[in-house]
């Protein structure tokens, strides 16, 4: 089941990094009919535009209140999960108070589909959203509000984040180191031996490729003393893996102090190979 989720997450994860790239090049002008036929009142019509509506991405933001408005009246369950994706296309924060209303819909697929969207849509009410719905009842919706949160770097987020990693939602732990500031990078490290090995270094291998501007090298440095304390095949695993994302104009000494625990762990049982 934890396998599946995190496959889950890290499809979620890359789509939601992808996405502005892929939205920039394909986007195409809005067709001058799409908010008549969103208007029309005929299904395939509305699907028509739709379609049209994301294909422009962020150029379809115009057609955003017409969604809005036919999402109130009411559609069909495929048109309205359509209607929800197609808001999140077009990233206009003016979405985001109707999706948030249906992140709280008894339908867990439309709630899906809302969160997904408002880590998209982002603002104020995306976050207030999100946050909440790291409580929701439906692991997926869970799973995808915490992805969303690390997204939209909601920094206000962390304390959140860090219930929701505690309650299980394993998902918070990546988020919470794309985030995290100081002490609350430590906390994260702190998790070693209470959270799955795995899950916990998720975060810390985002901790770790942060910028100094961000997270510290003295920071960085301790989390590797931590790594070489534990001392296992798995932490011997987590700091290769960081030695060789490193990136080469990155601080000299953390980069020391990581092929110094490499070597320091290389003998831990289940280990294999040399650094680099």
């Amino acid at each position: 089941m934890r396998a599946s989720l995190l496959a889950a997450a890290l499809g979620a994860a890359l789509a939601l990094q992808s996405h502005g790239a892929r939205a920039e090049s394909a986007a195409v002008p809005l067709p001058p009919s799409a908010i008549k036929r969103l208007k029309s009142g005929d299904g395939a019509q509305i699907k028509a535009a739709l379609d049209d509506v994301r294909m422009s991405a962020k150029a379809g933001a115009p057609a955003v209140p017409a969604i809005v408005e036919i999402l109130k009246r009411g559609l069909s369950l495929p048109l309205t999960q359509t209607a929800l994706e197609t808001l999140g296309d077009t990233e206009s924060a003016g979405a985001s108070e109707a999706l948030a209303w249906y992140a709280r819909h008894r339908n867990a697929e439309l709630r899906r589909a809302a969160v997904q969207a408002l880590a998209k849509t982002r603002g104020p009410a995306a976050t207030k959203a999100l946050r909440t719905d790291l409580s929701d009842p439906d692991p997926g919706v869970r799973g995808l509000s915490a992805i969303g949160l690390g997204s939209m770097k909601a920094k206000e987020a962390v304390a959140d984040l860090f219930v929701a990693l505690e309650h299980k939602v394993e998902e918070a732990a990546a988020s919470i180191g794309q985030l995290c500031m100081g002490n609350e990078c430590e906390r994260l490290a702190g998790k070693l031996g209470s959270v799955p090995f795995d899950i916990v270094t998720g975060g810390l291998d985002e901790v770790m490729l942060r910028p100094a501007t961000e997270v510290s090298d003295d920071l960085k440095i301790k989390i590797v003393g931590r790594m070489r304390e534990v001392g296992t095949s798995e932490s011997n695993r987590f700091l290769k893996n960081v030695q060789a994302k490193w990136p080469p104009r990155s601080s000299p000494r953390v980069k020391q102090a990581i092929d110094q625990a490499v070597l320091a762990t290389s003998g831990s049982p289940g280990s294999s190979g040399v650094p680099q």
